[in-house]
């Protein structure tokens, strides 16, 4: 599990092993994501998407507080996965970083609250699993245009984009921005940290 360029984004990596069986991997373990992120993640709600070739989601983002971060992973095909620096306090705001995310890697993508999250699904039946720190609520849910110059994502080319009517008809970032809707990390609580975490032996079992 590693940092990107904006703060409290991160990939994570994990070990797939492989046999002829077909593969295991760990997808998230709460005792070494906070022993990284120095936070526990309290999931309260799970999400799967299926997306077409060409489906591009986003770039979507929750009002603070409490916002919502996610912890995504793609589990078929793949997506080219997008994450946005939305906090207009943040020494960041307007930076992306884009990492490809399929089902032969199993790479995974953490976005804390306040940041933008937008993918390209790259194949057909592209599903994507997200584990989420709130509940969906459509009156805390907002959008800004996925080719909104000011942030400038170069998504890949040789695409036909299918965006959804809501999608295509979000504000751009400064439209946004005067209107109020964009986040402020000083807005946000501290992230909760836990008490003491289980210990596991080597076999992952809890003790």
């Amino acid at each position: 599990m590693r940092p990107l360029s904006i703060d409290g984004a991160y990939a994570v990596q994990p070990e797939v092993h492989r046999d002829s069986r077909g593969s295991f991997h760990e997808w998230f373990r709460g005792e070494e994501f906070t022993a990284v992120t120095g936070r526990s993640f309290a999931v309260a709600q799970a999400n799967c998407s299926v997306s077409r070739r060409g489906t591009l989601r986003g770039i979507h983002y929750a009002s603070v507080p409490p916002g919502q971060a996610k912890y995504v992973s793609c589990v078929r095909g793949a997506v080219w996965d997008v994450i946005v620096d939305l906090r207009t306090d943040s020494p960041t705001y307007r930076r992306w970083e884009a990492l490809r995310l399929d089902d032969e890697h199993h790479t995974a993508v953490f976005a804390a609250e306040g940041l933008g999250h937008a993918f390209l699904a790259l194949t057909d039946d592209a599903t994507m699993m997200y584990l989420c720190s709130s509940t969906y609520a459509p009156e805390r849910e907002h959008g800004i245009h996925p080719f909104d110059p000011e942030i400038g994502i170069s998504w890949p080319e040789g695409y036909s984009y299918l965006l959804s009517p809501k999608d295509d008809r979000a504000p751009g970032l400064a439209a946004a921005e005067a209107a109020g809707t964009l986040p402020r990390g000083s807005a946000l609580p501290a992230p909760a940290r836990p008490a003491s975490a289980p210990h596991h032996d080597q076999e992952g079992r809890c003790r």
